[in-house]
Parts: structure tokens; C-alpha cells; sequence
């Protein structure tokens, strides 16, 4: 097994040294495993792994059951792998098996925060009450050492949308990494792709149409973050066409729904207008 400054192997001579007194100055996680273990092989790595992306936010120490087995004992290991955490020289969570990646990281970002993962606590407080920006620069943070998170990622895409960056959005949009929260992303894909078109279009640029200068002057109203007058010239253009570019306005409302909310009262009342255009 490897060997790092934040990965070590703990045996029955060291772990009180080891673990139990380090763990006063920083948590330690400890993996009971075996050579011969199958899913050990499959944890094993993936824990060193976000051990060292945590960048010292808590230790890992490996403890091979076969080697010492009186450790096993004393730690009730019935099973492995088994993972153990420690803080303060006190056993406070654990583990036997092997966890999908995302758990994982759940697991041990309730054992350790990392400095991302308070960045990322920061940003969803930060967007939940509207303060796109500031929100913004502390989903940067968690992308600029987790270039994967979809949280975060999913974040950006709230923020971008909010802020009037359609394109920028989209960029996200199209190479979310995986996770359920790309199927949140793809419902903000209309409206950032409506953004988009009038972002940097000059207010005399030449219109089709009466319906497509509505659609227009929608589109520049939920760009600058104006909801309720953006869709208000959704729900006209929808009066007067509601086939409308193959239902293009319902699904950019379905997108602003998405950003506010299911519980903003904005939301509530537009999703009833929207049905009441409709049907």
C-alpha cells in the first residue's frame, strides 16, 4: 500500500502514537484491510486518493488485519474492509464495505471538511439567498481543486444563468461531469440558451416579426435578472403562439422555475399562469 505524509501504515507497536494521539491534532481515518480482500482493492485506492486531494484535512492510517490481528479484536472488525474514524482519541464513525465515491466523500467531509468542501457549504448558502456573485467566486474555489464536484458545478451554472451569462453557462452545461445533478443543469440549458442569443446584441438589431420582438425583449428582461417581467413576455408570446419555436418559452419558464425554485413564491404563481395559457 502507499506511503505519503498523509498516508501511512498503523500497526499494533504504533497505533496508539499513530492514531489515537495524532488524531488530538487532526482527524484519523483508519483502513482495516487484507491483501487477499477484493473490495479492499477497490476502496483502498480511492481512499489514498481523497486522502491526498484533502491536502492534510485528516490522515489515513492502513492497517493490515492479517499483521495484527489483535487490533481487529480490539476494534470489533467483523468484516473488512472497514473503515474507522477517529478524533480526539475517540472512535466517531464508521464503516464496513465498499462506498460509491460520492458517499465517501460524504462520509469523510462529516469526519473532515476540507477547505472545498466549506467553500462549497459557503456558495449554496450564498446562491440559496440570491447573492449570484459572491456565490460565484466560492464554487470557483471547490472547481479549482475538484474540477468534477457536480454540487459545485451545478452551482456555476445557477450563478451564470442568474448573472446573465448564457454562453458561459452553457459551457458547463455541455461538459457537467456525472451525477445527478446534471438532470437540474439540463433544465436550465433553455434559458441559458435563450441568454445567450441576446447577449451582445445591439436593441436595434432588425426583428422578424411582433412575436419574435416579444420573445427578444423576454429574452433581455430574464437576461438582467428580471423574472417576473421576462415572464411576462413569455406568457404573451404563448397567448399569441403557443407553438411558439416548438414550445421554446414554456421550457425557458420551466428553466426559470428551476433557478428560483420550487417554493419561491414567483414560481408558484408563474407555473399557474403558464398551466392557465396552456390548457
Amino acid at each position: 500500500m502507499s506511503s505519503s505524509d498523509y498516508v501511512f501504515d498503523a500497526s499494533e507497536a504504533t497505533f496508539d502514537s499513530d492514531v489515537v494521539l495524532r488524531s488530538h491534532d487532526v482527524p484519523v481515518i483508519v483502513d482495516f484491510w487484507a491483501p487477499w480482500c477484493g473490495p479492499c482493492r477497490a476502496l483502498g485506492p480511492m481512499l489514498e486518493r481523497l486522502t491526498e486531494e484533502a491536502d492534510g484535512a485528516f490522515l489515513l492510517a492502513k492497517v493490515n488485519v492479517d499483521e495484527n490481528p489483535n487490533l481487529s479484536v480490539q476494534f470489533k472488525v467483523q468484516g473488512i474492509p472497514a473503515v474507522k474514524a477517529f478524533k480526539d482519541a475517540t472512535l466517531i464513525d464508521g464503516f464496513v464495505g465498499v462506498l460509491p465515491e460520492p458517499k465517501l466523500r460524504e462520509f469523510l467531509r462529516k469526519i473532515a471538511p476540507t477547505e472545498a468542501d466549506l467553500a462549497l457549504e459557503r456558495g449554496l448558502s450564498l446562491a440559496s439567498t440570491r447573492h449570484w456573485a459572491d456565490a460565484e467566486t466560492e464554487f470557483l474555489t471547490v472547481l479549482d481543486s475538484q474540477p468534477d464536484n457536480p454540487k459545485a458545478t451545478l452551482g456555476i451554472v445557477r450563478c451564470l444563468v442568474a448573472l446573465g451569462r448564457g454562453d458561459a453557462a452553457l459551457a458547463y452545461i455541455e461538459n457537467f461531469p456525472g451525477g445527478s445533478e446534471i438532470v437540474q443543469a439540463q433544465q436550465l440549458a433553455p434559458l441559458a440558451r435563450l441568454i445567450a442569443s441576446v447577449e451582445g446584441v445591439p436593441d436595434y438589431s432588425t426583428i422578424e416579426s411582433e412575436t419574435d420582438a416579444l420573445y427578444d425583449q423576454a429574452a433581455k428582461l430574464l437576461m438582467q435578472g428580471k423574472w417576473a417581467a421576462g415572464m411576462d413576455g413569455l406568457l404573451d408570446v404563448l397567448r399569441k403562439d403557443k407553438r411558439y419555436r416548438k414550445g421554446q418559452p414554456r421550457e425557458v419558464m420551466l428553466g426559470v422555475f428551476a433557478l428560483l425554485g420550487d417554493d419561491d413564491p414567483m414560481t408558484r404563481e408563474y407555473r399557474n399562469e403558464l398551466a392557465s395559457v396552456l390548457f
